[in-house]
């Protein structure tokens, strides 16, 4: 079976959020696609089957399937445009889990456009806030995530959180944000439910951001940086009930795994 590694969010490798993926003629059992996607030990690895003329997807962290994924959902778009013969600039992904998804490429740049998220207000109690060891100043909901917000950059750069209490939160993975010194947000992820302590760059997460910030900073294009060790940058655009996603990609690796 044929693997690629690819670096997404960033434009040289070594950095961005590395995701693997693999091309299938058809689909092989949940099963085999987690022991590969443990096997890989990667925030995410991507599997897709093309039908007709859209390319369904489906995406793995080391322990579970996830519903979306942005940076292993780029990297696929890459892999595609560069090294799987495909010659237009709009690739349509469908999702078993998410729906309709699409990548268009303009020159290097690689846009998703996702799904917006959905926030409710969540109560700050010592029992939501727990695991972060500092305070933030407001909380939400999404579909799958927590958001923190926070007053400065510098919170989110230091912050260090507790993994085994955030493991026991009833979520997909926790978001924390503040407004950006050099863009206009910055963000980092934690997701011990899912196998991954910090994810390096989430492309899902901004479904979660874009809007928020749309609405703090009253505009609908943004830039974004992912403040991970590893760091990720993103430019970013709401779109009324869709959200716009950009970064480029970086291939570190093609190879082939057996399985038998």
């Amino acid at each position: 079976m044929k693997i690629y590694q690819i670096d997404a969010f960033t434009n040289e490798v070594f950095s961005g959020n590395p995701a693997a993926v693999c091309p299938l003629d058809k689909w092989i059992s949940a099963d085999l696609m987690q022991k590969i996607a443990a096997e890989n030990n990667l925030a995410e690895t991507a599997f897709y089957v093309k039908n007709n003329e859209q390319y369904e997807i489906r995406w793995f962290t080391p322990t579970v399937e996830v519903d979306l994924c942005g940076h292993a959902t780029l990297a696929a778009a890459f892999v595609l445009f560069n090294y799987e013969n495909y010659t237009d600039n709009l690739i349509n992904f469908f999702s078993p889990r998410s729906g309709d998804l699409t990548v268009t490429k303009e020159g290097n740049l690689l846009s998703l456009n996702f799904p917006v998220d959905t926030l409710e207000p969540l109560q700050l109690t010592s029992q939501i806030t727990d695991g972060l060891n500092t305070k933030p100043q407001k909380a939400f909901k999404g579909k799958t995530d927590y958001l923190f917000v926070f007053d400065h950059e510098d919170e989110i750069l230091n912050l260090e959180p507790d993994f085994e209490k955030l493991s026991k939160w009833p979520v997909r993975g926790i978001i924390v944000t503040a407004q950006g010194k050099t863009s206009d947000f910055v963000s980092r992820f934690f997701a011990p439910q899912s196998g991954i302590n910090e994810d390096p760059v989430t492309g899902s997460a901004h479904t979660t951001l874009i809007p928020f910030w749309a609405k703090e900073l009253k505009k609908t294009k943004f830039s974004a940086i992912q403040l991970s060790k590893r760091k990720g940058y993103l430019d970013c655009e709401l779109l009324e009930n869709r959200v716009c996603i950009s970064g480029l990609a970086k291939c570190y690796l093609i190879g082939e795994i057996f399985v038998k």
